[in-house]
């Protein structure tokens, strides 16, 4: 494989020890949510990320190695290693990105861009989680309201969208706010300007990087998927916190960033989750770097 883009070869015995370690860490959370689901009864955190990001449980569960990595041929294979982008070359398996159609190899590269533009702006650290809060401003569209309530009043939820600077930097959150608390946003995302707005301590841009890695893959490889999920979690359990609704039936406790405290307490674990999502982010830039390096290969000749 000389002209493979091909650095490491793992052994038979290597990967499927790493199929069987990566599915048991991913069934930890999918075992839970495939119960959950058959029983009708959403977690309000965990469950997100199988309804908001649109990707199945047994793709989460699939392991796949990052770019540069060959697989040892073994019969049988697991079924995603056996078409495009994977090929078999003599006794080997690996995933080729010369076989990428020039719309896929663009996405790719787009998406190199926004990791890298996202990692270098500097990060806005108060926000406070008001986006949700503009969600369910003046009552119109409480996205949560059949399985999760309030727990302030509305005037009060509204006084505090109306009284706090609101700061979004994230469309796929700016765009769910009720139309009149938009015009409240300092910001103005929008879905074509992501790589101009898009910040490393924004926490819907973080749990992104599960979004994006599931986008990147195989490329980026399933450690690096999980890892972004799990961090996603963390994201996502702040997120609903600081919300203005009640997960006390869920046994979580509530951010209170209607007050001074409470925003302290935010920024905290904004800043601490931001810090955890930077290298996920850079590991990923690494992953599409070697991608874009073996692009410009000619694909192999069909067999």
């Amino acid at each position: 494989m000389s002209d493979a883009p091909v650095a490491t070869l793992l052994d038979v015995r290597d990967w499927r020890s790493r199929v069987a370690a990566h599915r048991a860490r991913a069934e930890q959370w999918t075992v839970s949510a495939r119960k959950r689901r058959g029983a009708n009864k959403p977690h309000p955190v965990e469950d997100f990320l199988f309804t908001y990001y649109p990707f199945s449980f047994a793709k989460l569960e699939e392991w796949h190695p990052p770019a540069g990595t060959a697989l040892a041929a073994a019969d049988p294979l697991p079924a995603c290693w056996t078409k495009p982008p994977y090929r078999r070359e003599s006794h080997a398996v690996f995933a080729d990105p010369a076989l990428l159609a020039d719309k896929e190899k663009a996405r790719l590269l787009w998406l190199r861009e926004l990791l890298a533009a996202t990692r270098d702006r500097a990060p806005i650290l108060a926000c406070h989680g008001l986006h949700e809060w503009a969600m369910v401003y003046r009552g119109e569209q409480v996205r949560h309201a059949a399985t999760t309530p309030l727990r302030l009043p509305q005037a009060e939820i509204d006084t505090l969208v109306e009284s706090r600077p609101v700061r979004c930097s994230h469309f796929d959150a700016f765009r769910f706010f009720h139309p009149a608390a938009q015009a409240l946003n300092r910001l103005q995302p929008t879905l074509s300007g992501r790589r101009d707005f898009e910040q490393p301590a924004c926490i819907h841009a973080n749990m992104d990087l599960y979004k994006w890695a599931f986008k990147a893959m195989p490329w980026a490889g399933s450690d690096l998927l999980l890892d972004c999920f799990e961090l996603a979690i963390e994201l996502r359990d702040l997120d609903m916190r600081a919300s203005p609704y009640d997960l006390a039936a869920s046994g979580l406790e509530p951010v209170r960033i209607e007050t001074a405290d409470g925003r302290r307490e935010y920024e905290r674990e904004q800043a601490r989750l931001a810090a955890k999502a930077a290298p996920l982010r850079q590991r990923l830039i690494d992953a599409l770097d070697r991608v874009r390096v073996s692009m410009t290969r000619e694909p192999p000749p069909d067999p």
